[in-house]
């Protein structure tokens, strides 16, 4: 167990891409020359030590974001792996909130991907720092300075590269380091767990001043400190220039940039030193913030075990014997086994039995944890993800976890009588690992609909059923998840009065409806003049209308884009309740969504086809009869990428056909973009 002394030396970072960018296979690098595992764990073989699930290992992808902590420069590094496909991307988003820094990683030959915006993104509104570092510089068609101007062009902050290659494709050998200005030779013999320190090759002279000398610009523009220095030509020393490219990190103005191969084994060490470098401890960050759930006030805690317990959970992972793990941001205190944390959320007090670092699936005791940790937690019953844990005296609520909707739905039915009984249990449990993962009761089938974010991700969690549970189930055809919205504005009356159990229940509104175009959600607004009605009974309204737009009037899918304002209201002193006016609102809410020129809306994916040149005219020609429209074509060396928008019910079954367009040389990556008017 770390000392507490050494949370300044505590790094919490997250490894995050597009799919097949090499996460996994840096991650285990990291592993490797940080002592933590003594064999090389490659994706293609189904060895990774990361990617520990049955599934990933058949399927060479990491599904599930897993944890490790490993040393490095005396060092703690508490490290998560996550998943690069789209139907994952709960298990980015939820890590990036809870961690303080990320490696960000690009494949030299294929640049900024679709999901490497995405994560990108998110790692925007989390404030999360980052460097990146440009994988696969050994491959055909790696191309260092497309990537950085990519970069540039796609995502918001600057990258800065602090390194060039010496080399590419086959002939990668190494790299420069622009604030050392020395050359990096990996030895192969003893899989690159040695480097030479060489001078600048000669051919490189030229181009490394010319990057230095921008490297020096930029961080001078944005530091005073260097700023005089280096406009009056003085010297400045190389610790000087790394503190000051921290600086700017941690503030988000830069993104230093490094190159290497995973693969061949070439980068990582010095990818390990800017990680240590340039991102941020658990002391770098500003105190968390959160509302005290009594007061109703902001209140903030800092990164000491001094300060009272507070965490948050951001994922459930059920342990191969089955038992329940919560894994934990410790912001603020420290836990120890047998204490006790009060779950705001719930309104209830949880146990930690035992703690553990977690290594992959595996687990390491731990006698105590703190600010600044990331642990897993037995005992806990209740807990979900995004529910805060803080102490009963202390009570504190962060900001949760937001979770994207399902956009794609199958019937599942087991195949026996005797799995029946246990798959609404084992089905509870995905539920809780998995925020992303709905599963209802079809009232006129009786079957039990699974909703996802993807073909993969419902086959993934078909299989999880075989393999985890024991229970063999049949999927249905995928469906897709609609939604309904309103197309013109409409101001509603709803009025309920009637006698129930000897009481009568009155309430009496106006509601006005106006569609939000092209903005998604519900919003409700309260227009009352104060006293008008009690403040419990706008609560009443405002939960009956949320309630009432999780069924549309046209098919019966949730309402979205739509601003609800509560306009106007009767109050009858003697007769007015709760209940009156939340049945009230319920009408007002259906009898308006009918009269407002209700519509459907299907989901949009962004689709991404990288392929031969000589087959794009076919590949268009395919996704016109897909009701697809081709965003942009972006020429590559011997490969062409297409963007484009389609609707997910066009794009069942694409992998295949593609493969068949292509002779197997085409890939294709898809996200969710928006919901637009379905074509009838």
């Amino acid at each position: 167990m770390k000392s507490y002394r050494m949370l300044d030396r505590t790094r919490n970072i997250g490894i995050i891409a597009h799919i097949d960018a090499g996460k996994t296979t840096v991650t285990e690098r990291i592993l490797f020359y940080t002592g933590v595992s003594h064999k090389l764990g490659e994706v293609h073989d189904g060895e990774a030590i990361m990617d520990w699930m049955l599934q990933e290992k058949e399927r060479g992808i990491t599904i599930t974001a897993a944890a490790t902590t490993c040393h490095w420069r005396d060092f703690i590094l508490n490290i998560i792996d996550t998943p690069g496909h789209v139907d994952f991307t709960i298990e980015v988003q939820r890590s990036l909130r809870v961690l303080d820094g990320a490696i960000v990683i690009f494949s030299a030959v294929d640049g900024v991907e679709p999901q490497s915006e995405a994560v990108w993104h998110q790692a925007d509104k989390y404030g999360v720092p980052r460097v990146a570092f440009i994988n696969k510089m050994d491959r055909v068609g790696a191309d260092f300075f497309q990537v950085i101007d990519e970069m540039k062009s796609k995502l918001t902050s600057f990258p800065l590269p602090i390194q060039i290659p010496i080399g590419t494709e086959h002939q990668f050998l190494g790299v420069v380091d622009l604030i050392e200005m020395k050359g990096y030779l990996w030895n192969e013999e003893n899989l690159g767990a040695t480097y030479s320190v060489v001078p600048v090759p000669s051919e490189l002279e030229e181009s490394a001043a010319l990057a230095r000398e921008a490297l020096l610009e930029k961080v001078a523009e944005l530091d005073e400190e260097l700023l005089e220095k280096y406009l009056s030509g003085e010297v400045i020393s190389e610790q000087e220039l790394i503190s000051a490219i921290r600086r700017a990190t941690l503030r988000g103005e830069i993104v230093p940039v490094l190159v290497g191969s995973g693969l061949r084994n070439k980068g990582i060490q010095l990818l390990l030193d800017a990680v240590v470098n340039y991102l941020p401890a658990p002391t770098d960050i500003p105190p968390i913030r959160g509302i005290n759930p009594l007061t109703h006030t902001p209140e903030t805690r800092k990164s000491d075990p001094k300060e009272p317990f507070s965490a948050l959970a951001f994922k459930i992972m059920t342990t191969e014997e089955g038992r329940r793990l919560t894994y934990l941001r410790i912001y603020s205190g420290k836990i120890e086994p047998g204490m006790e944390a009060y779950n705001t959320n719930k309104g209830e007090m949880e146990r930690a039995a035992r703690l553990f670092h977690m290594h992959a699936n595996k687990r390491e005791r731990l006698d105590e944890a703190g600010a600044g940790d990331i642990v897993a937690i037995a005992g806990f019953r209740i807990t979900a993800t995004g529910d805060t844990l803080c102490q009963k005296d202390a009570p504190l609520l962060f900001e949760s976890i937001e979770f994207p909707e399902p956009v794609i739905s199958v019937a599942i039915e087991p195949r026996s009588v005797i799995d029946e009984r246990k798959l609404d249990a084992s089905l509870e449990k995905l539920i809780a690992e998995d925020p992303t993962f709905h599963v209802r009761l079809d009232e006129e089938t009786g079957q039990r609909i699974i909703s996802g974010m993807g073909e993969l991700h419902l086959d993934v969690l078909v299989r999880r059923l075989l393999d985890d549970f024991g229970l063999e189930v049949r999927a249905g055809k995928p469906q897709v998840v609609y939604r309904e919205t309103i197309t013109k504005s409409v101001s509603v009356e709803g009025k309920f009065e009637k006698e129930m159990g000897g009481t009568i229940h009155f309430g009496h509104l106006w509601l006005e409806l106006i569609p939000k175009g092209d903005e998604e959600g519900l919003e409700f607004l309260n227009a009352l003049p104060d006293g008008k009605l009690p403040p419990s009974f706008i609560d009443a309204i405002a939960d009956s209308v949320k309630t009432s737009a999780l069924s549309g009037p046209l098919s019966g899918y949730p309402v979205t884009g739509v601003k609800v304002t509560l306009s106007d209201c009767l109050y009858n002193e003697t007769s007015s309740t709760e209940l009156g006016y939340r049945i009230a609102a319920s009408l007002a809410f259906q009898e308006g969504c009918k009269k407002a020129s209700p519509t459907l809306l299907e989901p949009i994916m962004e689709v991404e086809v990288t392929i031969p040149e000589e087959f794009v005219g076919q590949v268009i020609n395919d996704m016109n009869t897909r009701r697809g429209r081709i965003e942009r074509i972006t020429k590559k060396p011997r490969i062409q990428m297409i963007d484009a928008s389609v609707p997910l019910s066009k794009m069942f079954g694409y992998s295949t056909d593609l493969r068949s367009l292509t002779e197997g040389r085409g890939i294709y990556s898809m996200r969710f973009a928006r919901f637009s008017t379905a074509s009838r």
